[in-house]
């Protein structure tokens, strides 16, 4: 069966967004090599752009693409093991073309679980994994991942071609480990997640905020994650941040697509289901032993998303939680956090003395919300000149579009009073 439709460019876009990274994991899975599956990929949209126009879309557009590509790749085996004199070729055809590897949609939504632990896998290095997965399973471009993390296109293709090497010549299975090593692996691929997560929900360059694909597919793996490992309270953590970050998605923008403060949104918008969601899996996970970062984070975001309006949100709380997240996961972006909250409960003054620490220690030199912040601070003491400074060199460091035009209007208005 297929169906017709009126705009196939719009149409194959979508699919390509939707459906190519779930089809790359399950090539991975038919062909064991992710340098093949990657091409039989763009074999398999390469002739659904030519067929589909004429023949209309399949009803299971994701199933066809496993398929064509499947046998895409069978084809080019064919052809390389006519020069090949490798024993194990025949063996191999055979086991691709076996009915076996026709698969169940449950089998196609759990490969990209195997493919987050394949690119978690102990033998690699975090900065490795982190590159492979937002390649692999999140289609982010080479540019888009250098720029998350303040490196060079070149530095993250080679680490991402090491990757990959590594995993082909150490035959890294392409599987979930087994019940009792699954601990051992988990803080990988929940940092993975969540940087999938972060990066759609506040796309670290380009002309939109956000990417709600992107986020829906962070937050699917997080579930998936949560079925498979049900007692761990770091899961839980992880799946309710996302949730409840995530539920303020359509109060962050306006329709121009400019950023809106949290303490400017309009409440209305926020997603009451995933905000009810999100703080029951918190309070869950509180109540289990060994909670952690995503867990306290979550609750922040808890007490964020009920307070009924801005001014009524409990700053206390939240200066608490993060006086505790401090202790168990230090860093510069939890200081900077914590100087924000701190700075809400006591007054900016407080705030910039924390940033201002921050900055005489080389924290963050690079990072444009701490400028934001430190403006934002500064502009609220009545301190012009200084803010302006701050903003002016946010300006210079920020990437993304709203982010930019925020901090512009931010500046005009200061250089006009």
């Amino acid at each position: 069966m297929t169906k017709s439709v009126q705009n196939y460019p719009e149409t194959l876009e979508q699919i390509y967004r939707n459906e190519s990274r779930r089809v790359l994991a399950t090539l991975i899975r038919l062909l064991g090599d992710i340098d093949q599956a990657e091409e039989a990929l763009h074999d398999a949209f390469k002739i659904a752009l030519e067929q589909w126009p004429q023949q209309g879309i399949p009803d299971n557009p994701r199933a066809w693409l496993v398929s064509v590509g499947r046998f895409k790749a069978i084809d080019k085996f064919r052809r390389n093991a006519r020069f090949d004199s490798i024993d194990e070729t025949p063996a191999y055809l055979a086991t691709l073309i076996s009915p076996a590897h026709d698969n169940s949609n449950e089998s196609l939504e759990d490969d990209q679980l195997r493919l987050i632990f394949t690119c978690c896998h102990p033998s690699l290095s975090p900065e490795a994994q982190i590159a492979l997965t937002l390649r692999e399973i999140c289609g982010l471009s080479t540019e888009e991942i250098a720029h998350a993390f303040l490196i060079t296109p070149k530095t993250v293709a080679q680490r991402i071609v090491r990757a990959k090497a590594k995993i082909r010549d150490a035959r890294i299975p392409y599987e979930v480990p087994e019940r009792e090593h699954l601990p051992d692996r988990l803080d990988s691929a929940l940092k993975v997640i969540y940087l999938v997560f972060n990066e759609s929900y506040s796309t670290s360059s380009g002309i939109e905020l956000m990417r709600p694909d992107v986020s829906a597919e962070a937050i699917r793996l997080g579930r998936l994650l949560l079925e498979l490992m049900p007692s761990e309270p770091e899961v839980f953590g992880l799946l309710a941040l996302m949730l409840l970050q995530d539920s303020r998605r359509a109060a962050r923008i306006n329709a121009q697509g400019d950023l809106i403060l949290l303490d400017e949104q309009d409440r209305s918008l926020w997603n009451r289901d995933q905000i009810s969601e999100g703080v029951i899996l918190v309070k869950h996970a509180l109540g289990l032993s060994g909670v952690g970062a995503y867990t306290l984070q979550a609750a922040i975001a808890a007490v964020h998303a009920e307070a009924p309006s801005a001014g009524e949100t409990d700053w206390r709380e939240i200066v608490g939680l993060y006086n505790v997240l401090k202790q168990i996961y230090p860093s510069p972006i939890v200081e900077l956090n914590r100087a924000v909250a701190v700075a809400m409960r006591d007054g900016p003054a407080i705030g910039l003395e924390l940033i201002e620490a921050l900055i005489s220690q080389g924290q963050l030199a690079d990072y444009h919300f701490m400028y934001a912040a430190k403006a934002d601070f500064h502009r609220k003491l009545g301190q012009p000149n200084e803010a302006i400074e701050a903003y002016q060199h946010a300006l210079q460091l920020a990437q993304q579009a709203p982010e930019r035009r925020f901090l512009q209007k931010r500046l005009t208005e200061l250089q006009n009073q």
